[in-house]
């Protein structure tokens, strides 16, 4: 009797760690599919963040030239979203090192539309596109200059600030 209960209690051991094994397994195999899966999903390149600045960036320009303070501060987290994407997902790129050397001209022009100080708006923006070339010199970027725009990117919207704002 003592042999068959010891038997038996053996059988249910192994089986649970047999069952165990083949969890552990498939759970492995979930995580690795899983993994690739992330892997080869879409996340964007420098290039369609550098792209955004650059819109928000003329854009920007227009909103403060009129004193749309509400589509300036728009525009200015615009900015900054895409510099937070640059964080997170361009580690890999030497450029996401020195991004941060952005972040304080940012603050200044951030402060001034908080203001509504069209002259600080003009001064910090001047400071950004210098400091963009800067970074740009720094990455080895220097054929690509920035500058004030002159026209805006959109013929489609308006940068004047609605009545009544």
């Amino acid at each position: 009797m003592k042999q068959l209960l010891f038997c038996s209690i053996t059988i249910v051991v192994f089986s649970s760690c047999n069952q165990s094994s083949i969890t552990d397994r498939t759970l492995q195999q979930r995580v690795d599919s899983l993994e690739a899966k992330i892997a080869d999903s879409y996340k964007p390149g420098f290039g369609e963040f550098m792209s955004s600045i650059q819109v928000h960036h003329a854009k920007l320009w227009f909103a403060g030239q009129n004193e749309n303070w509400k589509l300036a501060d728009f525009e200015i987290n615009e900015i900054k979203e895409s510099i937070d994407g640059i964080k997170q997902y361009c580690t890999d790129r030497p450029e996401s090192k020195v991004i941060g050397m952005i972040d304080n001209p940012i603050d200044s022009l951030d402060a001034a539309i908080q203001q509504k100080n069209a002259l600080l708006f003009k001064s910090g923006f001047v400071l950004l596109t210098a400091t963009c070339n800067s970074c740009h010199r720094e990455t080895n970027h220097e054929f690509n200059v920035i500058k004030i725009p002159d026209t805006p990117p959109f013929s489609n919207q308006l940068f004047k600030k609605p009545e009544g704002q």
